[in-house]
């Protein structure tokens, strides 16, 4: 069993989307703004070779953005993009037995698709697409706030491919690798579990778009359709991490892709670099 953090891309964000109602002299301990007030979003990718299968977990924007709309995101490809580096990783597009999207967010499941001779066809020709069910009804039919992040290019081709498979709740992807329902982001946002050898991996995904949200449970992001339930998953999950002592992989996080959960003599909670 091995894993990967793969860079897709990087973008460009207001701080009122990760950071919400959180005062700038709070997240500004955190996070730094550029000089046009905008604050870096990686989009970290997870790699994973278990039980025979070749596994990905979310990917990124994709390559179908407009001039347009690469401008809005500010998108920028400091690392490759998300094609190159599994190229470096000795992993082709076709070689993907599992594709995990956490949710269907478009700078999450973007990648899903491409464009093909003009025509819109899944990325992973030869994958399973694995999302929540009650994620897919969400992204069907969005509605005034989300339906410029539930793009039906993102997902469609997928769909008329025969390659989703729709899960109904927890469940166990390999031996090694499982998924978890997190309500709060959206409805059917998933965390990914990789367990292996003495401290298990959490794909954190958006339940915590940095670090700091994973050590705050009141910290929600604007990007949340149900804040009270993403602070009660959080509440879970961090009790979860502690006793685990699991690795964390910060998908959008940009000073710390990997971290672990730790309390002090006072029970405040820290998240502490891990070196990848």
């Amino acid at each position: 069993m091995q894993w990967q953090i793969i860079p897709s891309a990087r973008v460009w964000v207001d701080p009122g989307g990760p950071f919400g109602l959180v005062p700038e002299a709070l997240w500004r301990k955190h996070q730094t703004a550029n000089e046009q007030h905008y604050l870096p979003m990686n989009l970290n990718c997870l790699l994973v070779e278990s039980g025979g299968k070749t596994i990905l977990i979310d990917n990124g924007l994709g390559d179908k953005l407009s001039e347009k709309a690469q401008q809005q995101w500010g998108l920028e490809f400091p690392d490759g993009t998300l094609i190159e580096n599994l190229a470096k990783a000795g992993v082709q597009p076709e070689d993907i037995d599992i594709m995990i999207d956490t949710h269907l967010h478009s700078d999450h499941c973007g990648g899903n698709t491409t464009l093909r001779d003009g025509d819109v066809v899944p990325t992973f020709p030869n994958a399973e697409y694995l999302v929540q069910r009650v994620e897919w009804a969400d992204a069907m039919h969005p509605d005034a706030r989300t339906r410029s992040t539930y793009l039906h290019e993102n997902y469609e081709a997928v769909w008329a491919a025969g390659q989703f498979r729709f899960l109904h709740g927890d469940a166990q992807i390999t031996d090694e690798v499982r998924v978890a329902v997190t309500p709060g982001h959206t409805r059917g946002h998933q965390v990914v579990i990789v367990e292996t050898g003495e401290r298990p991996l959490l794909y954190v995904a958006d339940l915590a778009t940095f670090a700091v949200h994973l050590e705050r449970q009141a910290w929600v992001t604007a990007y949340d359709v149900e804040p009270l339930e993403c602070i009660r998953s959080k509440a879970d999950w961090q009790h979860w991490a502690l006793e685990q002592s699991a690795l964390i992989v910060f998908e959008h996080d940009t000073t710390m892709p990997l971290g672990e959960l730790t309390e002090d003599e006072d029970g405040r909670l820290k998240v502490v670099a891990v070196e990848v």
